[in-house]
């Protein structure tokens, strides 16, 4: 497969007029490699020559060993280098003649210095003909991602449980990264939010040591990491009998949430799902209070190139996997916020969440 996926970027970038790509993201590198580490402020690259047969992925010694698999070997030269060698030099002298397409996650300090030494390079950025691949999910990476939702769905019904017993919002994150390491050995695939009350009208809350107050909207999001792919969902519940105002709102995300995933399908452009649940949040009066766009593009990253909002008029394809998620945010009052999964399909779309989206109203009175 990661031969296959060589093969057809070098198609692509044939196309685009490239003559090498250069690629840092390690996630990037995996997806094309099967090798993965976090190289920190050390220089990782691998680059792919749309018009020769061997590739070169350069890795410094304090890395792990590349261990390629069989129909790689004789594809991708591996070059070790120790710190403070001149691998830029030989980055340099090694490039094809031709545009030089540079991964946009390219620390600039390597980029600046590689011009340095030849300014000659036609320096480009069309990260977007790796993103574009990676985007369209294979059956094979479709099952995994589902496989990682299940797991994130068993982790939210369990923490949901744990809520009615009044604990902190730092209390709950400590029992979720438990929950995770016993469902798949896996920690948190990015920072979980716990927030009660107002702290949920903070899309981006930092869970702290807030105790719930009966009545409290909890906002849960949450993501896992199975086999080197990102799972991530919202589900908002109540501490205790909400509101009637709360539960108004409430049922105007559900709403929101549910249109737009109806109306995913091939063709149709990311900026009108966008468009669907922003339209029915702002004729409800709550327009200025869903403050974000309405999902992101997911796979082995949680957020990967690409997103559902008003300004991408990219056109769903079958295999694009991305989130579906509104939300109103009342500031000093409450949040709500309901997050799913979603494969493209030929004709619609497989959500890969399964838990309620009914309103939960936890009986704290009964908590132990």
């Amino acid at each position: 497969m990661n031969f296959t996926r060589i093969q057809q970027l070098q198609e692509k970038m044939r196309e685009a007029g490239i003559a090498n790509q250069v690629i840092s993201d390690p996630s990037s590198i995996d997806y094309f490699t099967a090798y993965h580490t976090q190289p920190g402020e050390r220089l990782l690259l691998l680059i792919i020559f749309a018009d020769k047969n061997t590739h070169q992925l350069y890795l410094n010694r304090l890395f792990p060993t590349a261990e390629l698999d069989q129909d790689l070997q004789d594809v991708i030269e591996v070059i070790n280098y120790n710190d403070g060698d001149p691998i830029l030099n030989k980055i340099a002298q090694s490039l094809a003649v031709g545009p030089t397409s540079i991964d946009k996650l390219w620390p600039s300090h390597f980029l600046l210095d590689l011009l340095a030494i030849d300014n000659s390079i036609q320096a480009v950025n069309q990260s977007h003909l790796v993103d574009d691949m990676r985007a369209i999910k294979s059956a094979q990476e479709q099952e995994l991602m589902a496989q990682a939702s299940a797991l994130n769905d068993q982790a939210m019904e369990q923490l949901i449980a744990l809520i009615a017993k009044g604990l902190s919002e730092k209390e709950l994150k400590g029992h979720l990264e438990d929950i995770y390491l016993s469902l798949s050995g896996n920690s948190f695939s990015f920072e979980p939010i716990v927030a009660f009350g107002a702290n949920g009208a903070d899309p981006h809350h930092e869970t702290d040591g807030t105790m719930p107050v009966y009545g409290d909207s909890v906002v849960i999001d949450i993501g896992s990491s199975y086999k080197g792919y990102a799972s991530d969902m919202t589900r908002t519940v109540f501490y205790g009998q909400p509101s009637d105002k709360a539960l108004e709102i409430y049922n105007i995300v559900k709403q929101a949430n549910e249109e737009a995933i109806a109306a995913i399908k091939p063709g149709i452009p990311f900026s009108e799902i966008d468009g669907i649940a922003r339209d029915i949040i702002t004729k409800a009066g709550y327009g200025e209070y869903f403050t974000h766009r309405l999902g992101h593009f997911i796979g082995r990253d949680v957020h990967e190139a690409g997103d559902v909002s008003a300004s991408n008029h990219q056109l769903i394809e079958e295999g694009h996997v991305f989130s579906i998620e509104p939300g109103i945010y009342l500031p000093g009052e409450l949040g709500i916020r309901i997050e799913d999964l979603v494969i493209a399909t030929a004709d619609g779309c497989k959500v890969l969440n399964h838990v309620t989206k009914e309103a939960i109203i936890l009986d704290v009175n009964k908590a132990e």
